[in-house]
């Protein structure tokens, strides 16, 4: 018996012929958005991981992905583009191959804070603010997180309270994606009359337009994660808003919660560019690496660790096309994505870092994508719901029982 002679090599999407599950239309923006990516993003990555990504080369930036039409493509009306969900999850996916601080800028903005404003806004919020971010010339943010409370949404201490015919808001919000550069944020705040709530102090947002006296973004630094994205701490010294900043459609922690939830989506589809281009570069290393007169590809262990990565990558992508079926029917419940954000983030960080041990300390350069991919995803991993928030998610609803308290 011979040997079976090489082959050219099946890229790792390919390898069950899933191009079927995708519709003209998908693939399409599929493909718009990964030329966008090749032509506009990964010659800058190098310098923008080494030096951060600037305001000014963000916002130009955002400007171009509203041109394809990308800020709250699976938003309707006001200028957004109105695609389902799978398209969404592909542009996500394609971005992120790219970085993940690139996917953030988008999928913050269309997702968290274009989302808050579409579902829970007045008409003449939705008027004002949509339009402009639909296209990129508006930015926006989502300030909810805060310093000490990061998974524990209910402890927020930004509060807000009644001031005649106004609202005052004090606190700080943390970890805030394109805060610094922000036209508009959406601020999170915990109502301090009860007359205003439900007697326990509900839960209100707040449009907070970048330049209101009291409220300042300064941008956070010396990150070694999601580099080519601008985080920011929010801070609101007695900010004084109209009567008509407050989103009114909601009152409670479900509005924020919800817009979490999209979030979510779009990273279980992206976190899996991530993986696959880390995967891609992996095997053409592999293929092109000379090791005792070999190429790397040709060792038993080198295609053990492809094989696994790739059989990852497939499982991750038909969860996430699943979940893409889902949300587009209407049928997707939040436990759900849960599953979706908790398996392909844990596992696109498991391919990054494993593709990087193939590519010995080249890995370790600009040159290649793997260990920029890792320290992305780390940060990943813990945004918008940690793998820990995601397990007692699905623990619970196995179980009936909350672990939460």
């Amino acid at each position: 018996m011979t040997a079976a002679q090489p082959t050219a090599g099946v890229s790792p999407l390919d390898l069950l012929g899933v191009d079927h599950l995708l519709g003209e239309d998908e693939r399409d923006i599929q493909d718009t958005v990964r030329r966008f990516v090749d032509d506009r993003v990964r010659p800058h990555l190098a310098d923008w991981y080494e030096s951060g990504l600037d305001g000014g080369a963000a916002r130009e930036l955002a400007r171009e992905a509203g041109a394809l039409g990308l800020m709250g493509m699976h938003l309707d009306g006001y200028g957004c583009a109105g695609t389902n969900a799978v398209s969404y999850g592909l542009a996500c996916m394609e971005l992120e191959a790219g970085d993940s601080g690139v996917r953030s800028l988008v999928s913050v903005q269309g997702s968290l804070a274009m989302y808050a404003i579409r579902t829970f806004g007045s008409e003449e919020q939705k008027q004002r603010w949509l339009p402009g971010m639909a296209e990129g010339s508006l930015i926006g943010c989502f300030g909810l997180t805060e310093p000490d409370f990061g998974s524990n949404p209910a402890g927020m201490r930004t509060r807000a309270r009644r001031d005649g015919d106004d609202w005052v808001l004090d606190g700080t919000k943390m970890w805030i994606t394109n805060g610094s550069i922000a036209d508009v944020a959406v601020v999170w705040a915990r109502i301090e009359d009860p007359a205003d709530g439900d007697g326990q102090g509900a839960v209100r947002g707040f449009l907070v337009p970048a330049g209101t006296p009291g409220f300042t973004a300064g941008e956070v630094t010396r990150k070694l994660s999601l580099r080519a994205s601008v985080t920011s701490e929010l801070v609101l010294d007695g900010v004084r808003l109209p009567a008509d900043a407050v989103l009114p459609e909601v009152a409670s922690l479900r509005g924020p919660l919800s817009c979490l939830n999209e979030a979510r989506f779009g990273i279980t589809f992206g976190a899996l560019g991530a993986a696959r281009d880390c995967l891609h570069t992996a095997v053409d290393y592999a293929r092109s690496r000379e090791v005792f007169d070999r190429p790397l590809a040709s060792f038993q262990l080198t295609q053990a660790k492809l094989a696994d990565m790739t059989l990852e990558l497939q499982k991750g992508f038909l969860l996430a096309m699943h979940l893409g079926r889902l949300k587009d029917a209407g049928d997707v419940e939040p436990r759900q994505v849960s599953l979706g954000k908790l398996n392909n983030v844990r596992e696109a960080l498991d391919i990054a870092r494993e593709c990087r041990t193939i590519l010995g300390a080249s890995g370790i350069t600009l040159e290649y994508p793997a260990l920029r991919h890792a320290n992305n995803l780390e940060s990943v991993l813990t945004y918008e719901g940690t793998s820990e928030v995601h397990q007692l998610v699905v623990g619970q609803a196995l179980t009936g029982e909350s672990a939460f308290t």
